[in-house]
C-alpha cells in the first residue's frame, strides 16, 4: 500500500494567482485549477474560494466546507503529488446533493490528472513575429 501524499493548504494570495494561470476544469458546481510546482516537495496543496456571487458569508463558508471535505476524500487517491489545486465554488455548491458534488469534483480531478498542462516553449517553435501579416 502506497503512503497517502501529505495535503497542505494554500493560504496566500500569490499562491492562488499562480494557480489561476494553470489549467482548470469546470464541472457542475465546482471549478478546479491545478498547477504543477517546480519544487521537489511531493505534498499536494489545496486552496478553496467562494465569491460573493455564491451568497452571504454563511453560504460561502458552507460551500468552502463542502469543497474541503470533498478534497480531503478525493485528493489522496486522484491528486498529483507536487501539485497545487484551487477549488472554486459555483452557484450550486451549497444546494447540490453530496454524491453529485463528489462526482463533480472527482470528474474535474480526473480530467486535470490526465492533462499534461501547457507544453514548454521550444526554441524552434515559430514566434508571432514570423507570421505573415
Amino acid at each position: 500500500m502506497q503512503p497517502t501524499p501529505d495535503i497542505q493548504r494554500l493560504k496566500r494570495r500569490p499562491e492562488f494567482l499562480l494557480a489561476a494561470k494553470a489549467p482548470s476544469c469546470a464541472r457542475g458546481a465546482v471549478v478546479v485549477q491545478r498547477r504543477d510546482r517546480a519544487d521537489d516537495n511531493p505534498a499536494i496543496r489545496a486552496g478553496f474560494t467562494a465569491t460573493k456571487k455564491i451568497g452571504g458569508a454563511v453560504d460561502r463558508n458552507r460551500a468552502k466546507r463542502r469543497l474541503r471535505e470533498a478534497a480531503r476524500l478525493l485528493l489522496p487517491q486522484i491528486g498529483r503529488p507536487g501539485s497545487d489545486y484551487v477549488f472554486i465554488a459555483r452557484g450550486g455548491t451549497t444546494t447540490r446533493g453530496w454524491d453529485r458534488l463528489l462526482d463533480d469534483v472527482k470528474s474535474a480531478l480526473i480530467r486535470l490528472a490526465a492533462d499534461p498542462g501547457p507544453a514548454p516553449a521550444s526554441a524552434d517553435a515559430p514566434s508571432d513575429l514570423s507570421r505573415p501579416g
